[in-house]
């Protein structure tokens, strides 16, 4: 009997000398991790594609890509991190007072190193059918260029102001609607239901609003595969392209972000009544629901 007490303790026993109790290095783990498995999913689906060519998929395929993998990215760091994923989130969040301001460059850091070992990963799978497509000459700009497998560049029909523009609007309603999302008092997503809604959300974000310059929304999904590039073989080429353009992504959804989840609480969440003025019952019955379930944004 104390050889089976032992061994039922000695499980309990290690797992409790394994666990982090430091709540700043558990939240960036959980956001590395999340941000990490959403763009392993995202950027592997775009080399597939590219590289296969059309035979492994089209452009619904990154759409889908990206949007089940922010599906999953949330079950990975919900309620340890709330699982931004995505800088322009977190600063909404911080500006909007829903995140310390002191988190931010956790946030910041963790999202940035989740994307750059993701580009290191698909890279590392891909690296045949890569440098195959493109005859082992990495470029940004061509033909056969590749650097877009792993961060956004304009269509070359698209002006700096004109994708700025397209940033600043995609991620204003990304964030509006995460907004819509986690609202108690108006119609938020079931509990249990949140992930699969933010994923289908960017899923329609890819399908409406991503053709000009392939819908980053998102400063460190995008910086972080770019620095990557960079250093893998592609060069400085990966900031010139595109005029420039590689700040856009960066700033611009910043910017958006806070304009959208702005315009959601100045139009709707601002004017919602007292509770005790609630006299719809469903409604009540979400609010106290609620309480006990988690209302992160997430993306």
């Amino acid at each position: 009997h104390h050889e089976m007490r032992l061994q039922s303790f000695q499980p309990s026993l290690v797992t409790r000398s394994f666990r982090l109790r430091n709540e700043i290095v558990r939240v960036g783990l959980a956001e590395t991790l999340c941000t990490y498995v959403m763009m392993v999913f995202g950027l592997g689906s775009v080399a597939q594609v590219v590289t296969g060519q059309g035979a492994f998929g089209h452009y619904i395929s990154i759409n889908l890509g990206f949007g089940l993998g922010v599906a999953l990215g949330c079950h990975v760091g919900g309620k340890v991190s709330g699982a931004h994923m995505n800088a322009a989130v977190s600063f909404a969040m911080c500006v909007y007072g829903r995140l310390a301001w002191k988190m931010l460059p956790l946030y910041f850091l963790s999202q940035l190193l989740g994307s750059f070992l993701a580009a290191g990963s698909v890279y590392a799978v891909y690296y045949e059918a890569i440098h195959d497509y493109c005859g082992g000459n990495l470029t940004a700009t061509g033909a056969k260029a590749t650097a877009a497998i792993f961060a956004t560049y304009p269509a070359p029909y698209l002006s700096l102001f004109g994708g700025f523009i397209d940033q600043v609007f995609g991620t204003a309603m990304l964030l509006l609607c995460l907004m819509a999302l986690s609202d108690q008092k108006n119609k938020p997503a079931e509990a249990g239901s949140e992930s699969t809604l933010v994923g289908l959300l960017v899923l329609l974000i890819g399908i409406s609003l991503g053709s000009n310059s392939g819908y980053a929304i998102n400063p460190t999904r995008d910086l972080g595969p770019r620095l990557f590039t960079a250093v893998a073989g592609w060069g400085l080429d990966v900031f010139r392209a595109g005029n420039g353009w590689w700040w856009v992504p960066v700033i611009a959804p910043m910017i958006g972000g806070v304009l959208g989840a702005g315009l959601y609480k100045l139009l709707v969440e601002l004017h919602h009544p007292p509770r005790s003025e609630n006299c719809a019952g469903p409604i009540k019955t979400l609010e106290e629901t609620a309480q006990n379930t988690d209302t992160e944004l997430r993306v």
